[in-house]
């Protein structure tokens, strides 16, 4: 089992959603989060005066995946977050030792 964590761009949150659905992935956790990446930042402009703003919003999806299942996954992300300028995000792909689904008790592959 792997676990995917990917940021992107806010408002292309519910492209993402609707392309894994398509797939059959539907479990995932969505978390608001601010960073920043190679860019710094943004410089703004407010009624002539220049302001920096270095940590941007930014959604952050996290998927636990069977291992098999990982590149459709990452592939489908890819295709419906990617918009080519600086800032569409990342995606971070780690093991997982052990599901437990508290309810039932399942565990490994049957709890995802």
């Amino acid at each position: 089992m792997k676990r995917i964590i990917t940021i992107i761009r806010p408002d292309k949150l519910e492209d993402v959603k609707q392309a894994l659905e398509e797939i059959g992935c539907h479990g995932l956790t969505v978390k608001e989060v601010k960073g920043r990446g190679i860019q710094l930042g943004i410089t703004e402009s407010y009624r002539g005066t220049d302001y920096k703003v270095d940590l941007l919003p930014k959604t952050q999806l996290e998927i636990v995946a069977k291992t098999e299942d990982v590149d459709e996954i990452v592939n489908t992300i890819v295709k419906s977050a990617q918009t080519g300028c600086i800032g569409d995000g990342k995606i971070f792909i780690s093991p997982v030792e052990e599901v437990i689904r508290i309810r039932t008790g399942e565990r490994g592959d049957k709890a995802i």
